[in-house]
Order: C-alpha cells, then sequence, then structure tokens
C-alpha cells in the first residue's frame, strides 16, 4: 500500500478499539464484533488496536495475538485495520507483525521497550520491524530521547525507513508541531483521542483523529469532520467548545474509576457491548451509569 494511501484512509474520524468484556472478565468477542461493525458503518476507515484503550496492561500475549487475528476476520477488509504490538523486544515484535499481516492488518503500531536505549536503538527497532508489516509509530514511545532525539529518530526514518509510513500523536505540542512538519508529505499522522488536539495539529500537517463520538454519537465527529475539510475552523471550535471539552472533562472527573471505565459505559449506552471491564480495573457503578446517561441526555445525545 502507497503511502498516499495510508494518508487516505486515516483521514478524518477514526476508531481506536475498546476491548469489550463480559462481567465474569472473559473477552466480549460478540461486543467486539459489534463494535467494529458500528465503527465501519458509522464511516471509520480505519479501525485500531492501541496499547492503552485496547487494555493491553489486562491482556496476556496470546490473547492480544487472538483479538488481532478476530478483528482481521470481522474487518474484512472494509475498513484500514492498524494491529497494536505491545512493549515486545524486537524478535518478538518483528514475529507479531508476520502474524498480523497474515491476520490481516495493513500496518501495525509498535511500542518499543526503553530502558536506556538510544537513538539509534530506536531506528532500528522501527526499521526492522517494518521489514514486515509497514509500521505507525506511537510518538509518546519517543518521549524517554526528549524531543530532540525523538525528531532525530523521525528525520532518520524518513530517510531510511520507507516501510515506516505513519504516526499516531500521543506526545505533545513541542514534539509534534515540528514532527508533522518533517513528515507530513511522507507519512500518514493522526492524533490521539480528542478532537482538540487534532485542532492544533491542523495548520502543521496531520490526517485524522481517534473519535469516541464514532461509537456513541458518529453524526458528532461527522459534522468536526466536514468543517475541518472546508476550512470552517470556527465551526470545528464550537463542536470542541459543546461536545468534546464538557464530554473529556466530564469523563475525567467525575467517575473515581477514570475515564476509559467512562467510555466503557459509552459503548453500553449506545448498546455496542456492555461496560465491564477485567479486574483490577474498576467499572461504572449502576448509578454512575445513570448520571453518565443523565448527561448526555441534557445535551440531547440520548
Amino acid at each position: 500500500m502507497q503511502t498516499n494511501s495510508f494518508k487516505a484512509r486515516v483521514a478524518g474520524p477514526i476508531v481506536s478499539i475498546n476491548t469489550p468484556f463480559l462481567k465474569n472478565g472473559d473477552i466480549d468477542y460478540d461486543g467486539l464484533a459489534n463494535f467494529i461493525d458500528f465503527s465501519v458503518d458509522a464511516g471509520s476507515k480505519c479501525v485500531l488496536f492501541t496499547p492503552g484503550d485496547s487494555l493491553y496492561c489486562v491482556l496476556t500475549d496470546e490473547e492480544v495475538f487472538g483479538l488481532t487475528k478476530f478483528a482481521g476476520e470481522q474487518i474484512k477488509n472494509r475498513a484500514l485495520f492498524l494491529a497494536s504490538a505491545d512493549c515486545w523486544w524486537t524478535e518478538k515484535t518483528a514475529a507479531f507483525a508476520r502474524f498480523a499481516r497474515k491476520a490481516g492488518a495493513d500496518a501495525t503500531l509498535v511500542f518499543p521497550p526503553n530502558r536506556g536505549s538510544t537513538v539509534r536503538d530506536m531506528v532500528g527497532y522501527f526499521k526492522t520491524v517494518s521489514e514486515h508489516l509497514p509500521v505507525f509509530l506511537l510518538s509518546a514511545s519517543l518521549a524517554p530521547l526528549g524531543v530532540k532525539g525523538a525528531l532525530e529518530v523521525v528525520r532518520i526514518l524518513l530517510d531510511e525507513a520507507p516501510n515506516v509510513v505513519g504516526l499516531k500523536e500521543d506526545y505533545g505540542p513541542e514534539f509534534i508541531r515540528p514532527a508533522c512538519l518533517l513528515a507530513r508529505e511522507k507519512w500518514a499522522i493522526f492524533a490521539g483521542g480528542q478532537k482538540q488536539t487534532h485542532m492544533d495539529m491542523v495548520p502543521y500537517g496531520v490526517d485524522g483523529y481517534m473519535s469516541i463520538f464514532m461509537t456513541f454519537k458518529p453524526e458528532i465527529s461527522q459534522r468536526y469532520w466536514a468543517a475541518v475539510e472546508s476550512n470552517n475552523l470556527s465551526a470545528g471550535a464550537t463542536i470542541i467548545r459543546d461536545y468534546d471539552m464538557p464530554t473529556i472533562d466530564f469523563l475525567y472527573t467525575q467517575f473515581t474509576a477514570g475515564g476509559d471505565a467512562g467510555q466503557h459505559g459509552m459503548l453500553e449506552l449506545a448498546g455496542i457491548c456492555q461496560r465491564w471491564r477485567r479486574n483490577p480495573l474498576s467499572d461504572l457503578s449502576d448509578e454512575e451509569m445513570e448520571k453518565l446517561r443523565s448527561f448526555f441526555q441534557e445535551r440531547g445525545l440520548l
């Protein structure tokens, strides 16, 4: 797949998988199928795993491989499929890349361990994995190198690693502004998490953004994207003010279990899957679910 194709297919609002669970802690594969189908039907041109949203912290390696295989079969080439490695050493990540390619993944995010790795160590890691499947960087994984070192990795990869094809932003503005200016012509770049992060990146070069509204009220995501495409950034900022900011603030300040539990609650309200996560991660209580429901009802979203 050519770089321009990756850029086109991460453009707009895209969806990061929140791994669904049953109340007993088993992975909810029916819920995952619903999640994927809803995302694609809502217009997401890309569905991806990430170590954070997909809760790799409570999954075994075998489950990560199994989820990758299941997602590839469920997506069936209806959207760009980005797999994600966990924090594994080079050869294990390369083996995962080979597996993910056979499972139907178009590319993989990678999450290199860093306990004193140098710029050249990181470059070697990304280049090795990209020999088996195109690679997207998680920009936060470069943070231990500092902004200067992280940008040096980007510069070298742009020159030496044609199969490194993209970047997910989750580091910060001091890195991503110059990184976008360096890579926007060659790499597919998308913002993680929030419309406001995407909006901050627009002047520097960005293709799309991950949206929690795509699995809850996708018309909000599509309205924002239409505003961006028409260069009506004021209208886009109004959507951020009215929906993005209050929702993120509510999810991350109102629940003791935190914003990820709140996102799983949104999935239950949308009828996609249940709210449950796996121990020791807490879930929203019935009372908290009603609080979440009321929040969205007051804004006309339920």
